[in-house]
Order: C-alpha cells, then sequence, then structure tokens
C-alpha cells in the first residue's frame, strides 16, 4: 500500500511543477548549468520567494514555513524531474537539517532565517573521500587558539561548495569530533570538481587556519547520522523525480519513432521494457513516500527507511535512465538530446551518499541480517 499526498501537498506539487517549466526549460538548464556559478541566481530567489520552498522543514518563528519532510520530498521531486541545477540540496537540505540537528538556538536563530529565505547559501562540508562519512571528523582538525578555533584539513564533494556562504564543517577536535560553521574566507581555498554530472556542482575544500565558529551539541555523530538519513529522504525524491521523467519522455518517444513502418513502442521487447521502466517507478514512489513519512512521524524507523531508499531508488533510476538513452537510438547519444543529462545524474545521485552496497550493507545490519 503507497501512502497518498494530502490535498494541500498535491497542489504543492502541481505548482512547482507549472513554475519549472515556465522558468527552467531544458534550455535554461542548460544555460544554467553552462553559467559560472551552476545554478540560476534568479530562478533561486523566486524559490525562495514565490514558491517559499526553501525554508519548508524550518520552523515559523526562525523564518520558515513550518511544514514536513514529506512537502520538502514533493518540492524535491520536481526539482529533480525537471535537473534544474540549483544548491537545493546542499542548502535547503544538508545546511538545514544540520542546523536543526544540533543543539545551538543561538546559531539556528541566527542562521536558519537568511537559509530559509535564499538570502544565504549553505553547504555542509563531511567527505574526505568516497564512501560514508566519517563520525571521526576525518583528518580535518579544529583547533582552539585563544579565544578562537582554526580549522585546517580537506573536505571533498561539497555540495554547492563553491558558491556558499555558510559552511558547515564536521571536524576532529583533542575532545572527539564537533560541528563549527565557517561565515569568512581566510585560509579557505575553494576549488569546483570535474564531476560525472553537469548539472550538479561539487566542491573541495581546504582550511588553512580558518576560524570557525563551534556549534553546540551533545552528540555530534548521532546528528550527523540524522543528517544523512534526512538527505538520503531527499535525494531519493529528486532521483523519483528523475525517473518519472525519464520513463515519461522514453514512452512519448516509442510511440512516434517509426522504425520498419511501425512505432517502436509496438515492439514486444521495447514494450515490455517500458512496462519496467513504470514498475520501478511504481516501487520507487512507494518506498520513498514511508521514507518521507518516517522522517515526519517515526524517527525510530527513518534510518531503515533512508537505507531502503537509497539501496533501491538509485539502481532503479540508473536503470531507467540507462534504458532511456539505449530506447533512444543513436539520438539519445548527443549532446543536444537531455537523455544524457539524465544518465548522468541517475548515477551521480547513485553514488552521493555512498554506493548502494554500502546502504544494502546498513540495511542488513539494521534488519539484523
Amino acid at each position: 500500500m503507497r501512502l497518498v499526498l494530502s490535498s494541500e501537498q498535491q497542489e504543492l506539487r502541481s505548482a512547482t511543477r507549472k513554475f519549472l517549466a515556465d522558468q527552467s526549460p531544458p534550455e535554461k538548464v542548460r544555460a544554467a548549468m553552462a553559467s559560472g556559478e551552476g545554478y540560476d541566481r534568479a530562478l533561486w530567489s523566486r524559490l525562495a520567494g514565490e514558491l517559499g520552498v526553501l525554508g519548508l522543514v524550518v520552523p515559523e518563528e526562525l523564518g520558515g514555513s513550518g511544514a514536513g519532510h514529506v512537502e520538502r520530498a514533493v518540492v524535491a521531486e520536481e526539482l529533480g524531474r525537471a535537473l534544474v541545477p540549483s544548491p537545493f540540496l546542499g542548502s535547503a537540505v544538508l545546511a538545514v537539517d544540520a542546523l536543526l540537528a544540533l543543539d545551538d538556538d543561538a546559531a539556528r536563530a541566527e542562521l536558519l532565517p537568511g537559509l530559509a529565505s535564499g538570502e544565504t547559501i549553505g553547504a555542509l562540508a563531511v567527505a574526505e573521500a568516497p564512501g560514508p562519512w566519517d563520525a571521526t571528523g576525518g583528518a580535518t582538525t579544529a583547533t582552539r587558539r585563544d579565544a578562537h578555533w582554526e580549522l585546517t584539513g580537506t573536505k571533498t564533494f561539497v555540495l554547492a561548495g563553491d558558491v556558499a556562504d555558510l559552511l558547515l564543517v564536521y571536524a576532529r577536535t583533542e575532545d572527539g569530533p564537533g560541528w563549527f560553521a565557517v561565515r569568512e574566507p581566510t585560509g579557505l581555498t575553494r576549488t569546483t570538481l570535474d564531476g560525472l554530472d553537469p548539472t550538479r556542482r561539487l566542491a573541495k575544500l581546504t582550511f588553512a587556519a580558518t576560524p570557525a565558529r563551534p556549534l553546540a551539541s551533545a552528540d555530534p555523530a548521532a546528528a550527523l547520522e540524522l543528517v544523512r538519513d534526512l538527505a538520503a529522504v531527499a535525494l531519493a525524491a529528486e532521483q523519483v523525480g528523475g525517473l518519472e521523467r525519464a520513463m515519461e519522455l522514453t514512452a512519448d518517444y516509442a510511440k512516434v519513432r517509426v522504425q520498419f513502418g511501425r512505432p517502436i513502442g509496438s515492439y514486444q521487447a521495447v514494450k515490455h521494457g517500458i512496462a519496467d521502466m513504470y514498475s520501478a517507478w511504481e516501487h520507487a514512489v512507494s518506498v520513498l513516500r514511508y521514507a518521507a513519512w518516517a522522517a515526519d512521524h517515526d524517527r525510530a524507523e527513518l534510518p531503515l527507511a533512508a537505507a531502503l531508499a537509497q539501496s533501491y531508488i538509485g539502481p532503479a533510476y540508473f536503470e531507467v535512465a540507462t534504458g532511456m538513452v539505449q530506447y533512444h537510438g543513436g539520438i539519445g547519444y548527443t549532446w543536444e538530446h537531455d537523455a544524457h543529462l539524465y544518465y548522468k545524474r541517475a548515477k551521480g545521485s547513485e553514488l552521493l551518499l555512498g554506493a548502494p552496497a554500502q546502504h544494502r550493507a546498513r540495511l542488513a545490519d539494521l534488519l539484523g541480517l
């Protein structure tokens, strides 16, 4: 049984889809991903102002909407469907969730309103190598110097790290791992990475005695785990949206592409392949809806639901995107067609929070297998 969206959530999806169809058609997606910043600043401002979707999980008293993770997943689906290049996952998901997971009321009051309004772009700096996040803080260290703290080390694969105004860094201290905020560029070097997916920017951040502000947290590692699980849900929503659109475009093409005097969709191999795409989408939506519900209503179940989402949805999206390229034939391999963009987004997203095998191993541990 699939959890269904409420009428208000369906309205949010319709409004976001219409907005993106008007404001971020494929030609604007390509222009944004090729720009210096890698996203459309005007669109970002309108997502914050007109739709108000950057602070959906931020409490109203801190400048947000006070909605929930189901609503945020609805918006992420539409952004993934349209392949919108934006700092949404890095800022409105990772940075926001990190601040909410910590125990620093002063930092939340100061920083969350800017993230919710889009005036501040945030980024989370945790990873130092491919694979699961290191709960120890890795090789990046935070050292106390008299009345202030300094960060030294390197974080990589940082979403929106090249454009972020606010960096939330997970680093090692003498007393264990901790969270730090960086707002000034002193001693900070940003390097934009050449990734597979041109619609999603990643960066490497190098800290050299960079001033940082410590953020209060009773259990930094537990906060990191929660942020990872919530990110897995939001990423899964993006993946479901992309999967759905890839399936639709493939089915539409199969109806009009004629080979040997017949539409290719009339051939059994193509027909059954697209039916498999639909089946994968149905399963993915069910997994996503439950994971988003768990994020709002059953945090004890969230780790399992998040691991399941990334175990299934990432590979399913990549399989559908691969079929999209194949069923489009020669045109699907060209730069001018969007099929390769969905293919690259699918593969990049599948590995963004760790390989599917790592999520399956975690799922097995949680199930006691």
